[in-house]
């Protein structure tokens, strides 16, 4: 009897490996930029608002809540309090009330509530414009600051990173940082000050639509040239 062939072990299938492109850095970043501009030309600020106050309240109840349930609750919120002068006065069990589907209501409310009250007693009921006087108000971070500057007031200080721009970031290898301060100087170093904040959103609308954080389309994408691909 002849003894049995085995049949060859099956090679493990895997995903493209990462590529490194040969384009300089930014060059790259160029070429990135312009693709998602062409992909996404409505790419804005995912956050309803009509004033800075407005963008303002609507950033800091987005820690750790989708966009989409923050514009569900902000209608009714500014409803009830339509400015800072309003909200300064809120009832804090209230307010925690009205914002309670958006998490960690109660240091949002306290956050909101102190912000409100600084902008009516040291800047004359107005969003303040600078990085540093929106991150004296409690509740702001740099993020928040940027977000606010950005799109409310048209000034480009910096670069938002949320979970998605700093995904992407690592992914198409224009940083190899993970703390989003240090993501941000690497951007802001790539690309030229214009285009900070839409940068922003041109990347989330990337990470939302193909770019997502457990099965990315890499296939499909507009960018599969340009993209080394880090961590996929």
């Amino acid at each position: 009897m002849s003894p049995v062939k085995k049949k060859p072990a099956m090679k493990p299938t895997k995903r493209p490996s990462a590529k490194a492109p040969s384009v300089a850095p930014a060059e790259r970043a160029r070429k990135i930029y312009a693709i998602l501009e062409q992909q996404y030309p409505d790419a804005r600020c995912a956050l309803t608002h009509h004033d800075a106050f407005e963008l303002l309240v609507a950033t800091i109840l987005s820690a750790q809540c989708t966009d989409a349930r923050v514009n569900m609750v902000t209608p009714g919120l500014f409803a009830r309090y339509p400015g800072p002068s309003e909200m300064a006065e809120a009832s804090p069990e209230e307010l925690e009330g009205i914002i309670r589907s958006t998490g960690f209501y109660h240091n949002k409310a306290k956050s909101l509530l102190g912000a409100s009250g600084k902008i009516v007693e040291e800047f004359g009921g107005k969003v303040p414009q600078t990085m540093e006087e929106l991150l004296s108000l409690p509740g702001v971070a740099r993020k928040t600051a940027n977000v606010v500057l950005g799109n409310a007031f048209g000034k480009n200080e910096g670069v938002v990173v949320d979970t998605h721009v700093g995904r992407l970031a690592v992914r198409m290898g224009l940083t190899k940082q993970t703390d989003p301060k240090k993501v941000e100087q690497d951007l802001i170093k790539l690309f030229p000050r214009e285009s900070w904040t839409l940068l922003a959103h041109l990347l989330i609308s990337h990470g939302r639509a193909v770019c997502n954080a457990r099965k990315p389309m890499c296939e499909s994408c507009a960018l599969a040239e340009l993209c080394p691909m880090i961590g996929v």
